[in-house]
């Protein structure tokens, strides 16, 4: 329980321009925020390529309010960005440069030497990065949005290029200074378009600013040893003892890196404190989790289409304060013995608390997918049902890679205000008449279906193609019609066996693919119906496959692939659901 003290709100001072030197002589722009009067204090570190005085997110509004509540709040440029020395490159020095910075502010005068580190998205990469130096001051983080590998969770997805974000992201961040692509330019310029450029290797110069290290993302699309000198979160887990409380949403572009690393560390972090002090909360969100750019976290009850009602407001600068104030201040405000996990249950729209990811006594059901051959659009013959298939006929559909299935909601980032591409839940029936899309719906629920976890569809398919991609998506289909999408996964063909190594498919022949569709959690209510979509493209959240089998990135022309869905006694495709009782 929380000990009801009251909190002090502290006038704050500041202290610009310092120089944090790093260990190979760079000297990175730094600021500081502290209480006024008194000290030392405990610290917080944050971590940014966005300018370390910017209010984008929150990089000023969180060191301002945990100041204010007595902690000195250290706010960083990145190594090569804005007034920071060095030469800017995305993820490869933030591992030392983190580490140099804790080390650095836990010695200076007004710190006590105990620290925390905090941010979103880049900031939490640089929280888990700097974390595997093994700093004995670190003592807490609190990485929002974070995730745990480069290549499989940011740049690549299930092996397909997350294009939408990548290039947004890449443009922006192509100089020292923020360039960012506004959404009023005219189309010839406008991002809606440049996403349709090819070949891929050449889009940065077709929006006139050659980059680096987008040259180099779409030169490796293995993971490789390219990816691994980025000091992977997920690989090092034995390396951290900070405690943690990492915080996401069921839309976000990391959500599973950060249920990753939620799971990594309690499982495998350096010492039992650190493994046993790990929290994790996950909410409807995306990106911005229930706020803006500027502020709110958690403040909104509506994402996308759908309004989730009053239980999903939480003051999650509120949650930060009171793990740091519990561990950097020995605060007994009762967050150390409240359960681990907390999310919301979209659907019932209510907070289920457990004690581990993912929850405990789940139980793993098969749901299978049926059809007469029909199963194209949401107006075909498609059937879910967790009986297993017998003898039934396959079902086809071709992929135009020139029309591509476009993004309809989901998991991208950052903000529809900065990309032009649908986010979060949103109504799937405009997609889900097309031909190009199979739709396999369960009759109507007796009872409510709660599915709280990991969500993977086994699917038996081939193509008249060398490679191609499959995507799958989880609905709930409202009684009015309404079709939210509740999780989707992608996987590029070639990567069936191997991220290392791929394989080109032969052509015609069937092949068992296994797309993840991540992890959330949905309440499918009496009368309502499950549905799993089928189909090759999600454009432009993901590159469209040319389906030529081509070294990928180089392609400017493409081919439209036959594609073949199977579902009978041998190849039962099928989504397995984590259902909770």
């Amino acid at each position: 329980m929380a000990s009801g003290k009251e909190t002090v709100i502290h006038k704050i001072r500041e202290l610009h321009d310092l120089r944090c030197l790093m260990r190979d002589g760079a000297e990175l722009a730094t600021d500081v925020y502290m209480p006024a009067e008194g000290g030392p204090f405990p610290t917080i570190v944050q971590r940014t390529p966005y300018d370390r005085g910017s209010a984008m997110l929150f990089t000023v509004p969180d060191a301002i309010h945990l100041a204010q509540r007595g902690y000195a709040v250290v706010v960083q440029d990145a190594r090569g960005r804005y007034d920071s020395d060095g030469q800017w490159y995305p993820f490869i020095n933030e591992a030392n440069d983190g580490h140099d910075a804790i080390e650095w502010a836990a010695k200076q005068s007004w710190s006590n030497g105990k620290v925390g580190t905090t941010g979103a998205s880049y900031f939490g990469l640089t929280q888990w990065q700097a974390a595997q130096g093994g700093s004995k001051h670190l003592i807490a983080s609190v990485p929002r949005v974070a995730y745990s590998n480069t290549y499989h969770n940011w740049v690549y997805t299930g092996g397909a290029f997350q294009l939408a974000f990548n290039l947004s992201w890449s443009i922006a961040m192509s100089t020292r200074t923020n360039r960012s692509q506004p959404l009023s330019l005219p189309d010839e310029i406008h991002l809606k378009n440049l996403f349709w450029h090819l070949p891929l290797i050449t889009s940065d110069e077709n929006a006139g600013r050659p980059i680096k290290h987008w040259k180099d993302w779409v030169n490796h699309p293995n993971y490789s040893d390219y990816w691994r000198g980025m000091k992977p979160v997920g690989e090092s887990y034995d390396k951290m003892s900070v405690s943690s409380y990492s915080m996401a949403g069921w839309f976000d572009v990391f959500l599973q890196g950060s249920l990753n690393n939620f799971i990594g560390m309690t499982r495998n972090a350096k010492t039992p404190t650190a493994r046993r002090r790990q929290k994790l909360i996950v909410g409807p969100w995306i990106h911005l989790l229930g706020g803006t750019l500027l502020g709110g976290l958690g403040a909104h009850s509506k994402t996308g289409d759908v309004d989730f009602g009053p239980n999903v407001i939480v003051d999650l600068q509120a949650e930060q304060a009171r793990w740091f104030d519990y561990l950097l201040k020995g605060e007994d405000n009762g967050i150390g013995e409240e359960p681990r996990v907390k999310v919301f249950v979209m659907g019932a729209n209510r907070w289920r608390e457990a004690d581990d990811w993912p929850i405990p006594g789940t139980k793993y059901t098969l749901w299978y997918l049926h059809s007469g051959g029909k199963a194209n659009s949401l107006t075909g013959d498609g059937v879910l049902t967790a009986t297993a298939p017998k003898a039934e006929q396959s079902d086809h559909y071709s992929y135009d890679p020139m029309h591509p299935v476009p993004t309809v909601g989901g998991s991208t980032c950052c903000s529809e205000e900065s990309n032009p591409v649908s986010m979060g839940p949103r109504d799937q029936r405009p997609i889900e008449y097309r031909h190009d899309v199979l739709c396999y719906t369960s009759a109507p629920l007796e009872k409510p279906l709660e599915a709280t976890g990991p969500i993977k569809v086994v699917l038996y398919a081939s193509s008249s193609a060398k490679d191609t991609d499959w995507v799958a998506k989880l609905v709930d289909v409202f009684p009015n019609g309404f079709a939210m999408n509740v999780a989707q996964g992608i996987l590029r063909a070639r990567f069936r066996d191997s991220w290392e190594e791929p394989k080109l498919m032969e052509p015609g022949h069937v092949y068992k693919f296994e797309i993840d569709l991540w992890s959330s959690s949905n309440c499918f209510l009496s009368g309502h119906r499950i549905r799993v979509d089928i189909t090759s493209s999600c454009f432009p959240q993901f590159d469209r496959n040319p389906n030529t089998g081509n070294p990928f990135g180089q392609d400017a022309k493409m081919v439209v692939a036959e594609q073949t869905v199977y579902h009978d006694r041998e190849r039962p495709s099928q989504i397995l659901l984590p259902v909770v009782p």
